[in-house]
């Protein structure tokens, strides 16, 4: 059996991936991370039948060694973890859940293929051209699947029926929808849908329509397998040929596509991993993780915020980001605030904290509500009221948590402050030698 030491002594990546307990060669179990260090580190606390069950349990103590591999998003972990259980089907893996409730992404041998989320138990394989999975969370398969439509637009069982045509092509979801009688189809572009006679014009449109959505489903299915890289390559391919057409407005709509593809915004998926059917990874019993956020400058300018941050009691100064602010021009604390607090979120594998800490009063505390509405988590906010000398006078929010943390509180306010005005008086120095 590993134990705790051990596993110090390797050194795991805090960013998205897949994670493997060994016995000898055998594999046990495959798990998916958003931050590999603390997902790992999480099998190995005191209470682990309390947060992972006896099973898991079973399986770390016989367990003998782990590897990983390291993803570029969590999206990206999500499908390579169901890859990799279907290829091994780890022992630890097959008992945790029955088959027959893991979902499956198939896709159709229409014409005009669909891609569905079947259930296992009434999965038929024969009836699809390729089934991708298992996917043990069905919630966080759902939002992966909304973004992963967003890169690569495709047809379901609800944007084929009649009544949802229109909602899904304002959507701009359906690259063309099929009609349901080819003497009068319908053809979706960018200027939207339109009803045909079926003359040669027509039937032109919808082939070359038809093209390239079983084109945009090729590069589906080399996403679902992994190949993200040959994914990149063929739309650089398709906006070369697009822009060489003349076609600009389709070039600029690939090109969007490919940085959607190398810049994946899977926040959503992150919501599922904290807060889904087990124990958050930063839980009382593990880890208490508290933020707090400030801005600092002169008059708007050389404007900056800062974040700090305190674990169990401790600061962790290791862990302190700067911000140099690039949306306002002028003294605004509160859009600064939100900047600053919308890219700290997308860094999913700083890991989330269980309690924010704003300087101001009601407008930095609504700031952040709405910022962490937006990426949907649900993280409590408290902020440290001043009096005109800049002392604490209030602490506004969750009494019991305020109660509880008040001395962290106050002193990760404090040097928030601090570090916030260290970081404005060196950016300032800066822009006066220039």
């Amino acid at each position: 059996m590993m134990n705790s030491q051990q596993l110090k002594n390797i050194k795991l990546p805090k960013a998205p991936g897949v994670y493997f307990f060994y016995k000898g060669k055998d594999i046990l179990y495959i798990g998916k991370a958003t931050s590999l260090a603390d997902r790992v580190k999480s099998y190995f606390g005191k209470d682990l039948i309390v947060t992972r069950g006896p099973m898991l349990l079973d399986m770390v103590t016989i367990a003998t060694s782990i590897k990983w591999k390291e993803t570029d998003s969590v999206l990206e972990a999500l499908i390579l973890e169901a890859n990799l259980i279907k290829k091994y089907q780890p022992k630890y893996n097959t008992k945790e859940k029955d088959n027959k409730s893991f979902n499956y992404v198939c896709i159709t041998k229409d014409q005009i293929p669909k891609v569905l989320v079947i259930r296992g138990r009434y999965l038929k394989k024969e009836n699809y051209q390729v089934v991708y999975g298992p996917f043990p969370n069905g919630l966080q398969l759902r939002d992966a699947m909304k973004i992963i439509r967003r890169i690569f637009p495709f047809i379901d069982e609800q944007s084929s029926k009649k009544n949802n045509k229109e909602f899904y092509k304002q959507l701009g979801l359906v690259p063309f929808v099929e009609s349901q009688s080819f003497r009068s189809p319908t053809i979706c572009g960018s200027g939207g849908c339109t009803s045909k006679t079926w003359d040669d014009s027509t039937k032109n449109k919808f082939s070359a329509a038809s093209l390239e959505y079983k084109n945009n489903i090729k590069n589906l299915k080399l996403f679902f397998e992994g190949k993200k890289k040959s994914v990149i390559i063929n739309f650089k391919k398709e906006m070369v040929a697009a822009a060489k057409k003349k076609e600009f407005e389709k070039a600029g709509e690939i090109k969007k596509r490919i940085f959607a593809l190398e810049h994946i915004n899977d926040v959503a998926l992150l919501r599922e991993e904290m807060f889904g059917n087990y124990i958050p990874e930063n839980n009382d019993t593990l880890k208490f993780r508290i933020e707090a956020y400030d801005i600092a400058h002169m008059g708007g300018s050389s404007m900056v915020g800062v974040m700090t941050v305190i674990e169990n009691g401790e600061l962790e100064k290791g862990e302190y980001k700067k911000f140099i602010i690039k949306t306002q021009t002028k003294s605004n604390d509160t859009g600064a605030l939100e900047e600053v607090l919308s890219r700290r979120l997308r860094h999913i594998e700083w890991g989330l904290p269980n309690l924010i800490v704003m300087d101001g009063s009601v407008a930095q505390v609504n700031v952040a509500k709405a910022v962490l509405d937006r990426y949907q988590f649900k993280i409590p906010v408290v902020s440290v009221v001043k009096d005109d000398k800049h002392k604490a006078k209030a602490i506004m929010g969750d009494e019991v948590l305020i109660k509880k943390y008040k001395k962290e509180i106050l002193l990760i306010n404090t040097e928030a402050h601090r570090f916030a005005i260290a970081f404005h008086k060196l950016k300032r120095n800066k822009n006066f030698l220039k």
